[in-house]
C-alpha cells in the first residue's frame, strides 16, 4: 500500500495526493495551502437525490435540430447524462414553415419540419420541452421583430381565435402523430422572457397573461393531459402574480417556470443593491420562487428551471473554462429540493442569437464548442453524473457526498474560485470511518486536465482551425482517466488547485474497487 501510494506521489499526476506521512498530521500542508478535513459517514442522515440538474438542456432555436453537427452533439450529452428533455426557442418561426395564410387570407399549416424536428429528439431518447414561440409573421398585430440575428416576431396574434385555432391545430397533430400517452409526458410552455424584449404586447404583463389564458386553454382543448405552464420570466420574476392569476381566473396550469443567469444582478432579481456572488445567485433566485410558489393557493405546483447557466453575456473567462466545474457543483449542491429540472442553457454552441460563430471560443453557452469539442462544462456535466442518488448530510460548502445503490460513496469535491482570479490551492483530507483497505477511485478537471482552452492558445487561438488541430483540441478535452488510490487510515489526501473539480467514489466493501475501473 505504501509503495504503491509513493509511486502516485512520485508521478505528475492531476490529482496532488499526499504521502501517507502527511494524513498523519491534519494541520500540516504545503506552504500556503490551506487544509480543510471532511468526514464522510455512511450513518449520516440522508435524502434522496434525484439529479434534477441534468434532466433537462436547452438548445439553440428550433431550426437548428435540423443539423448533423446538433444531432450529434444531442446524442454525446444523453450518453453522459440524465438528458431527458430538450427546450428551444422558435418551433412557431416562419423558418420552420408552420403557419402561412394563403392567397384569400385563410390560415395553412404545415407541420412537415415539426414533424422531423421532433422524431430524431425522440429517436434519440429525448423528449420536447416545447416552448410556444414565436409569433407566426402572417399571424403578427405589428411587425416587431427581435434583436436576435434570426429576428424572431414579437408581438402579440392580431386575432386570438387564429392564435387559438394555431395552437389546437398543433397540438391535435403532435397527439394524432406520436399518441396522447407520449404527449402527455411532454411540458408546453407559453413564450419565453415576455418581461423582457421578447414579447412586445402591452401592457407587457397583462398581455402576456391574456396570450398565456388563450394558449393554456387551447391545448386542454385538444387533450386535457397535455401540462401546460408558464411565466417563463427572466429574472426570477412575475411568478406569485402569474400563480394568482391563473387561480383568480381558473385558467389551467400545471407548472411554474422561470430563468436566472450567474450574473443577473440583485437589482433585477430582488429589487436590492446587494452584491450577490456569481456562485450563489442562480440558487438564491430559484428558492424565492419556490418559496413564492410555497406561498401561493397552488403550493404543490412543480417548478422548472427552464433555463440558467453562470452568464448571460459570452464570456470565455466563464463559460469556455475550468471555471465551470466548481461554479456547477456549488449551483447543484445548493439548489438541491427546490425544483424539479433545471435546464442548463445550453448543450451546443450550435447557435446563432449573435449571428454565425466567428471562432471555436467566443464564451458560447454551450458544453460542446464547434466542431463537436467539449468543453470542462461538459466534463463537469459527466463527473456530476456518476454522483449517486441519495445525499449523504455534510458539513462543507466544496462537497457533496453521496451513496449509490450498491453502496458506492461518490463525492464531488471543489475549489471555486472567481472566474478570471484563481485563488490558492486547497488541501482536502478525506476521511471514510470504516472503510477499511478501501481503494478510492479518483478523477479531476481543472485548467489543465479535461481542458482545451491551454492548447487551443497554444495553436494562437486560431480562427479557423485545421482539422488536425481539431483533433488536438478534442484529444485535449478528454476526460482524464481514473486513479485509484488506497485509502490510509480511512483517509485520503488531495490537494486542488483553483477551479478543480474532483469525483472520489469508494466501494462499500472494503478491500474492493469501485465496479468498472
Amino acid at each position: 500500500m505504501f509503495a504503491k501510494t509513493r509511486l502516485l506521489c512520485s508521478l505528475a499526476l492531476f490529482v496532488a495526493v499526499a504521502c501517507p506521512a502527511a494524513t498523519t498530521h491534519a494541520g500540516a500542508s504545503p506552504a500556503g495551502t490551506a487544509t480543510t478535513s471532511i468526514v464522510i459517514d455512511r450513518s449520516a442522515a440522508a435524502h434522496p437525490f434525484p439529479h434534477f440538474w441534468e434532466k433537462m438542456f436547452g438548445s439553440g432555436r428550433a431550426i437548428l435540430a435540423l443539423r448533423d453537427r446538433y444531432r450529434r452533439d444531442l446524442r454525446a450529452t444523453r450518453r453522459v447524462t440524465e438528458m431527458r428533455y430538450v427546450r428551444f426557442h422558435g418551433i412557431l418561426d416562419d423558418e420552420v414553415g408552420v403557419y402561412r395564410v394563403d392567397a384569400h387570407g385563410h390560415p395553412q399549416y404545415n407541420f412537415s419540419y415539426v414533424d422531423q424536428i421532433y422524431d430524431d429528439l425522440l429517436a434519440a431518447g429525448v423528449k420536447p420541452f416545447v416552448e410556444l414561440s414565436f409569433m407566426p409573421p402572417a399571424l403578427a398585430a405589428r411587425p416587431l421583430r427581435h434583436a436576435f440575428w434570426y429576428k424572431p416576431t414579437v408581438s402579440p396574434p392580431k386575432h386570438y381565435a387564429r392564435w387559438d385555432a394555431l395552437i389546437r391545430a398543433f397540438a391535435r397533430h403532435l397527439v394524432q402523430r406520436y399518441g396522447i400517452d407520449e404527449v402527455a409526458s411532454w411540458y408546453f410552455e407559453v413564450w419565453n422572457e415576455p418581461n423582457l424584449d421578447f414579447w412586445r404586447g402591452t401592457p407587457r404583463q397583462a398581455s402576456y397573461f391574456t396570450l398565456y389564458d388563450h394558449t393554456a386553454r387551447a391545448l386542454k382543448q385538444v387533450n386535457p393531459r397535455l401540462r401546460v405552464g408558464g411565466p417563463a420570466t427572466a429574472q426570477a420574476a412575475w411568478v406569485d402574480a402569474f400563480i394568482a392569476h391563473a387561480v383568480a381566473h381558473h385558467v389551467p396550469l400545471d407548472f411554474v417556470s422561470s430563468h436566472v443567469y450567474g450574473n443577473d444582478s440583485a437589482k433585477n432579481v430582488f429589487g436590492t443593491d446587494q452584491r450577490i456572488p456569481r456562485d450563489r445567485m442562480v440558487c438564491r433566485a430559484v428558492r424565492k420562487v419556490h418559496r413564492e410558489i410555497l406561498a401561493s393557493a397552488r403550493p404543490s405546483l412543480p417548478l422548472i428551471w427552464s433555463e440558467f447557466n453562470a452568464a448571460y453575456d459570452n464570456d470565455p473567462a466563464v463559460t469556455d473554462s475550468a471555471y465551470m466545474g466548481p461554479w456547477l457543483a456549488t449551483t447543484v449542491s445548493r439548489c438541491d429540493g427546490l425544483a424539479t429540472m433545471m435546464s442548463y442553457w445550453t448543450f451546443s454552441d450550435v447557435f446563432e442569437e449573435q449571428g454565425v460563430i466567428r471562432k471555436p471560443s467566443y464564451g458560447g453557452f454551450g458544453l460542446i464548442a464547434e466542431r463537436g469539442i467539449p468543453k470542462p462544462s461538459f466534463n463537469a456535466f459527466r463527473l456530476l453524473h456518476r454522483l449517486g442518488h441519495t445525499r449523504l448530510a455534510l458539513a462543507s460548502d466544496a462537497a457533496i457526498a453521496t451513496r449509490r445503490a450498491d453502496g458506492t460513496l461518490v463525492i464531488a469535491l471543489w475549489n471555486y474560485a472567481p472566474p478570471g482570479r484563481p485563488g490558492p490551492a486547497r488541501r482536502f483530507i478525506l476521511r471514510f470511518p470504516g472503510a477499511g483497505n478501501a481503494v478510492a477511485t479518483v478523477t479531476q478537471i481543472d485548467s489543465l486536465h479535461g481542458d482545451w482552452l491551454a492548447a487551443y492558445r497554444r495553436m494562437g487561438s486560431p480562427r479557423y482551425p485545421t482539422r488536425p488541430q481539431i483533433a488536438a483540441l478534442r484529444r485535449a478535452a478528454e476526460l482524464p482517466p481514473p486513479v485509484s488510490i488506497p485509502l490510509h487510515d480511512d483517509a485520503v489526501t488531495l490537494t486542488l488547485p483553483a477551479y478543480a473539480l474532483t469525483l472520489i467514489e469508494v466501494p462499500s466493501r472494503p478491500g474492493s474497487k469501485v465496479p468498472g475501473v
